[in-house]
Parts: C-alpha cells; sequence; structure tokens
C-alpha cells in the first residue's frame, strides 16, 4: 500500500517540477541575461535605480490600499453571512460576479465610467456637473476592489462560520455582551480567514496589468505592467524575467508574513 502511494505521487512531482519549478528557474536564469543571451548584472543594477523603485513602491502602495479596502468592507460583510437565515444563498450571490469573465467585467466598467457613461447619464438626468471618472487613480482602485471583495469574503465567511455556536453561548452565559464576545472569540478564531483573505488580494494585486491599462490609462504602472512591457514592447526577456524575480521575492515575503499558524485548520 505504501508503494502503490509513492506512485501515486508521481505524476504530481513531474507536474511541479515541469509547470512551477523549471519556469521559476527559466525565469531566475533568463533575469541573468541581456538581449544577446550573455551573462551581465546589468538588469539587477537598473532595477535598483530610482524609477524601478518607485514603481515597486507604487505597486505596494495600491495593493496595500487595495487589500485594506477589501477588507474593511468583507470583514462586515461576512459577520453579517455568518448570522444571516439564508446565508448559502446571499453566499452564492456573492461568488456570482467571479463567474464573469475578467475582461469582461472590466469592459463594462469603461462603459459606466467613460465620459458618455452610465454615471453621467444619471448626473445628467439629475442636472448635476458630470464627472471624468475613467483613465484614474480612483476608477482603478474601485474596479480592482470591486473584482477582489469576493476573494477576502469567502475564507473569512469560511472561517467565522467554522466558529462553534457554543463557545458564542458560553460566552454569552457569563455576561460578555456582544462586543466583548466579537473582540474576544469571533475576531481571533477569524484571523487565519483574514490572513488567507490578505494572501488572495495583495499578491495578485501586486501584478495587475490589464485594468490597469483599460481603467487607468497608463496612469499607474505596477510590477504587472512593467512585465507585460518588458516582454511584449520591448521584448527584453531579461529586464523582464528580473522584474518577476523581485515580484516572486515580494509574493513570497508576503505569504510568509501572513502564514496560517494553524495548518491543520482546528480551533485551538
Amino acid at each position: 500500500m505504501q508503494k502503490a502511494k509513492q506512485y501515486f505521487l508521481v505524476p504530481y512531482i513531474l507536474w511541479i517540477l515541469l509547470f512551477i519549478v523549471m519556469p521559476l528557474v527559466m525565469i531566475f536564469y533568463t533575469s541573468f541575461t541581456n538581449h544577446d543571451g550573455k551573462f551581465t548584472f546589468e538588469n539587477y543594477a537598473t532595477f535598483l535605480t530610482p524609477a524601478y523603485l518607485k514603481m515597486t513602491l507604487s505597486s505596494f502602495v495600491y495593493a496595500f490600499i487595495i487589500t485594506v479596502l477589501c477588507l474593511i468592507i468583507a470583514y462586515p460583510i461576512a459577520l453579517v453571512l455568518k448570522n444571516a437565515k439564508h446565508k448559502q444563498l446571499w453566499l452564492l450571490i456573492i461568488i456570482l460576479p467571479t463567474w464573469i469573465n475578467l475582461l469582461l467585467k472590466t469592459y463594462a466598467f469603461i462603459g459606466i465610467f467613460s465620459k458618455e457613461g452610465t454615471i453621467n447619464d444619471v448626473l445628467h438626468f439629475l442636472h448635476l456637473p458630470t464627472t471624468h471618472l475613467l483613465f484614474t487613480d480612483s476608477a482603478f482602485v474601485f474596479v480592482s476592489v470591486y473584482i477582489y471583495i469576493p476573494f477576502m469574503i469567502l475564507p473569512i465567511f469560511n472561517s467565522m462560520n467554522e466558529i462553534p455556536d457554543n463557545l458564542i453561548q458560553a460566552s454569552r452565559d457569563l455576561g460578555a455582551n456582544e462586543w466583548m464576545t466579537f473582540r474576544k472569540i469571533i475576531m481571533p478564531l477569524s484571523m487565519e480567514g483574514v490572513k488567507t483573505g490578505i494572501q488572495v488580494t495583495f499578491i495578485p494585486a501586486l501584478s495587475l496589468f490589464m485594468i490597469t491599462r483599460l481603467i487607468a490609462g497608463n496612469k499607474v504602472v505596477n510590477l504587472g505592467t512593467a512585465i507585460e512591457e518588458q516582454f511584449l514592447v520591448t521584448q527584453n526577456y531579461g529586464m523582464g524575467s528580473t522584474i518577476a524575480v523581485f515580484l516572486i521575492l515580494a509574493m513570497a515575503f508576503v505569504m510568509i508574513v501572513t502564514k496560517s499558524n494553524n495548518e491543520s485548520g482546528d480551533i485551538k
């Protein structure tokens, strides 16, 4: 039986080697090459210049803002869902937008935010001055939060939903009010869901590029946009790989910082 289990691991190991390890090795190797394929440290020296460091800092700031806004909105929603009567139905409604293609949702917001879009049509109908929302930082953040907020809600809701009801009942029986029960029981036991939500929101937000193109109009330049430009526009694969290496390191750092302390998922 033990040998059979080992054989079953072979496809999994091959998959990891071919589609995870090998691409990472290729990216790391290419980051040390120039246009001619020769070994060089020039790409890393270029990345450490003020222009690229400013772009990296901007990427972290935008990802942080998006993650914080998602958390502020998602946590109360998850708390309400936990106590809702038809929680599975409401959860399905929240999940439904994730089934729609990301590009379609982005184009929909172009129609909403454009000069002749829905918002300006409503403002014109109300005899209010129209506004220019498309190709702004605010529009970029708003659309990003809309797209990622379900991924923040789900892990927090799952974490809250696993809290035994007898713990909350015991807290109330011992004289704790709603706020104390939330602060002493619900909040600590939902932190694992918060950490997971931060991971699945902050990490993708670091490498956004399509939304920056279509919604922000290239006014927001982050690591994902820079990688796209290096690979598809300038075709400087070495520089693009160098940026990707730093992006991978940043993602690994975020995962380490938000690492779950409860690997088994049990409530202690």
